[in-house]
């Protein structure tokens, strides 16, 4: 059975990291909504565990939609000065899906040590039951979607 039906990849890809933030889902959404309403495309979203009353999260857009996301980033540093605020342009999702993937064992651990094997930076990742999705340098893109299907070669 063919675990890995398709690899795809979405170019220009700009990661914003948010952190020491409240601890509050609220305010999470409140942020996204800014977002929204300039009509910008949150793809990827990873949320770091809170310590204490400060919480962090990632989330991707297109790297057309920098300018606008940075200009509420600074809105959310004014607000709340304590906030960091890290961005990073240029990367790609790389994209492994199959529907076989659901409920085996092992998947992420081969994907992750083909990106480890290709020297990948990876950046951000995140899961479904038949997706997993890395953020990577443009650069490393190819050496990653190589490495995963030797690993996947049956």
């Amino acid at each position: 059975m063919k675990l890995i039906d398709q690899i795809y990849v979405t170019e220009d890809v700009t990661l914003f990291s948010i952190s020491d933030i409240t601890a509050d889902i609220g305010h999470m959404a409140a942020i996204f909504r800014m977002i929204a309403e300039k009509g910008i495309d949150v793809d990827m979203i990873s949320q770091t565990p809170s310590s204490g009353t400060g919480a962090g999260f990632s989330f991707t857009v297109s790297d057309s939609d920098f300018s606008p996301v940075l200009a509420i980033a600074s809105e959310i540093r004014a607000r709340d000065p304590k906030a960091k605020i890290s961005v990073s342009s240029g990367n790609c999702k790389l994209t492994v899906s199959g529907e076989a993937m659901r409920g085996t064992p092992g998947v992420s651990a081969k994907v992750f040590q083909a990106a480890a094997d290709a020297g990948a930076d990876v950046r951000m990742v995140t899961t479904s039951e038949i997706e997993i999705a890395l953020l990577v340098f443009s650069q490393d893109v190819q050496n990653v979607i190589d490495a995963i299907n030797a690993a996947f070669a049956e």
